[in-house]
């Protein structure tokens, strides 16, 4: 009997939790409409937002598990030289999910029929945050004549993540762990009510619930809910509504599951960029191995440059947008000089 009534209290939290997240999904997409449109690059579609006018055109790609929205205090800024275009890829923020893990191929297949269904010709200047500073290195390595320019912010390398160690494999599929029960409680509307309660000034509970998948995943959310504040507070709600979804923890793991697969042959091998404008910045936090890599990236062009925002984390963007900014304006007008 006792083990009935448990059975039957679990079965009726789990439906309550089912019409809550129902609900709350439904509020959302009254509340946040996309912002831009939505182009097909298969057998679903990426949405994409482009302000202003001039080329070339700057094109912005997220980290890992970041959407457009991270973009939002520098795009206006940059649509004031130039036209822009941010977007999201599969599964993240308005982007319809992904039927296949994210390998580094199909991001760049699919961010060239982006481009090519919204008519943003060429030329390029690529700016890519952490692991978006993998995909801006493939696609300018596939499509050359297309790319004025490359602004590389805190990125990742081939080496860091592409040739796993064994305890980098551990990590990945903790990662991929964490990101399907995220999925899952997503469904069930437990990342919904925790997030409204970190947002509503009560932090206690998220924490002590987060605190059960251990102590890193317990750092990287806090860590995370730190940078993610740092944006406008009013994408804030944006933010929040998509983490609310299930199709974001998919994407995240799609992404991470394709990772080890990103050293193929558009990632192998010493990036030639000949006279082209780089840009690489990195965070003052950065270790030293990955300064002296960064440095190498700047110097695979003979217009290359590495710059260290001292105050900055890993989010450069969003701790030294001027930083950042700047050096768009510059690959901007190096490529209208020539």
């Amino acid at each position: 009997m006792g083990w009935t009534i448990f059975l039957l209290a679990i079965a009726a939290l789990a439906i309550a939790g089912l019409i809550y997240q129902a609900g709350g999904a439904a509020r959302d997409r009254r509340r946040f409409a996309a912002p831009g449109a939505l182009g097909p690059v298969g057998r679903h579609r990426l949405h994409y937002r482009c302000q202003g006018a001039g080329r070339p055109t700057v094109i912005l790609e997220a980290g890992i598990a970041a959407s457009s929205l991270t973009w939002s205090r520098l795009q206006p800024r940059i649509a004031e030289s130039t036209r822009v275009c941010s977007y999201d890829r599969a599964g993240l923020a308005w982007s319809e999910r992904a039927a296949s893990a994210r390998a580094m191929p199909a991001l760049v297949r699919e961010l060239r029929r982006l481009l090519e269904h919204a008519r943003i010709a060429p030329p390029y200047v690529l700016v890519g945050h952490s692991f978006g500073g993998l995909i801006i290195r493939a696609f300018a390595r596939a499509h050359p004549a297309d790319v004025a320019g490359l602004v590389f912010v805190d990125p990742l390398h081939p080496e860091e993540w592409c040739d796993p160690t064994p305890h980098q494999r551990h990590m990945l599929r903790g990662g991929i762990f964490l990101s399907k029960g995220g999925a899952l409680l997503a469904r069930l509307g437990i990342v919904r009510l925790s997030l409204a309660l970190l947002s509503g000034g009560a932090p206690g509970a998220p924490r002590r619930f987060s605190r059960m998948f251990g102590r890193p995943a317990a750092e990287l959310l806090e860590h995370m809910v730190d940078e993610v504040q740092k944006l406008p507070a009013d994408v804030l709600p944006s933010v929040q509504a998509h983490w609310s979804n299930p199709k974001a923890f998919r994407g995240m793991w799609q992404q991470l599951a394709a990772l080890p697969e990103c050293s193929a042959d558009l990632m192998r091998g010493a990036s030639a960029f000949g006279n082209m404008p780089v840009f690489v910045l990195s965070s003052g936090s950065r270790a030293a191995r990955w300064l002296s890599a960064d440095a190498r990236l700047a110097r695979a062009s003979s217009n290359g440059r590495h710059i260290v925002s001292a105050r900055s984390g890993h989010w450069v963007h969003l701790d030294d947008p001027e930083l950042v900014i700047q050096a768009i304006h510059d690959a901007i007008e190096f490529s209208r000089r020539n």
